[in-house]
């Protein structure tokens, strides 16, 4: 019992432990049940399923509100909601992937899986390691807030300019030296990452990973990425490693369910990205307002964070109702 009630990352370490078995029971449910076999999933299920993540987030948030306070839960939502709107620009990316390595629908979900039980061991590290910074050097959080502001204020720029991501995966780094350093096959095996076959130089049998594994590395580079601007915006938002792990995480859990009904229609949502960059701004800038004037109330915090996610998302469904094609820039998401 003294286990128990001992304190980790400053909570005790049963409130620890009921997170991380929750995670673990939807990483079981998800599949050991949902999905024992390779099968494509439509986009119906995918919202179900979706909807069904969102709400196990937002019940834990009230259970966040009852156990550990108002204060804690509405910063919990307020990163949960960053999260999960940075997430789309993921998706983004994911999907380009998808698409240069030609992987059926069948098996995105078995990478999507993985890649996120490698997330949840980086994100704790990265986490970790920044809750030890602030902790030892506050004036880190000065450097968290002028980084979400020079950020922002980029991709508020490339917004404007209407700036298109980079989509030739072939001249990644991270590729080139995948290839440069493992003996890859040039087609697929089913949903096995890695096989045994012969070598083609000294005819004995090797150990050759498939496109799929490459797929898997370069989705939790792409996280990796993109933890670089959501974890100091949390952090901005609250010290506490415990919200910040967990509203990360929970906006993570969902991402793969939401991925097969966004994939194809990511377009729709070609402003956000102004939404977005508005919110990094606010955040970034609430730390020095902070010190100026006082703590601004976390409630109001919510309120405006929100209130631009929900803006941005809201005019890009309306400006692109009629784009029911894209005009040629949906994701296609490769089928077998």
């Amino acid at each position: 019992m003294e286990f128990l009630t001992a304190l980790f990352l400053g909570k005790e370490v049963w409130i620890w432990l009921v997170f991380l078995a929750l995670v673990l029971v939807l990483l079981v449910l998800d599949l050991g049940v949902l999905h024992k076999k390779n099968e494509e999933i439509g986009v119906a299920q995918s919202l179900w399923m979706s909807a069904f993540y969102i709400g196990i987030a937002l019940a834990y948030g009230g259970w966040i509100w009852y156990e550990l306070g108002q204060t804690s839960a509405v910063q919990y939502y307020t990163g949960f909601f960053i999260e999960k709107t940075l997430a789309l620009d993921n998706i983004f990316v994911i999907s380009l992937i998808f698409t240069y390595f030609a992987i059926p629908r069948k098996y995105q979900h078995r990478v999507l899986f993985w890649g996120i039980i490698g997330v949840i061991v980086l994100r704790g590290i990265m986490i970790a390691l920044g809750a030890t910074l602030i902790q030892q050097f506050d004036w880190i959080m000065y450097i968290f807030a002028a980084f979400l502001l020079l950020t922002g204020v980029k991709m508020l720029i490339d917004a404007i300019q209407d700036k298109e991501h980079e989509t030739d995966l072939s001249k990644n780094p991270v590729l080139k030296f995948l290839r440069s350093r493992m003996k890859v096959t040039d087609e697929l095996h089913g949903e096995k990452f890695f096989v045994q076959k012969k070598d083609p130089i000294t005819g004995k049998l090797a150990r050759f990973a498939t496109p799929l594994f490459l797929a898997l590395i370069l989705v939790e580079v792409a996280d990796l990425v993109f933890a670089v601007d959501s974890v100091p915006a949390i952090f901005a938002i609250t010290t506490d490693p415990f919200i910040v792990y967990t509203s990360n995480i929970f906006a993570i859990l969902g991402l793969r369910a939401l991925y097969f009904a966004l994939a194809a229609m990511i377009h729709r949502f070609k402003y956000l990205k102004y939404s977005l960059s508005i919110v990094l701004i606010f955040i970034g800038g609430k730390v020095f307002f902070n010190q100026i004037f006082g703590k601004m109330d976390p409630i109001i915090s919510l309120v405006i964070t929100f209130t631009i996610l929900a803006a941005g998302i809201v005019y890009s469904l309306f400006k692109t109702k009629n784009d029911g094609d894209g005009e040629g820039k949906a994701i296609p998401v490769t089928t077998s």
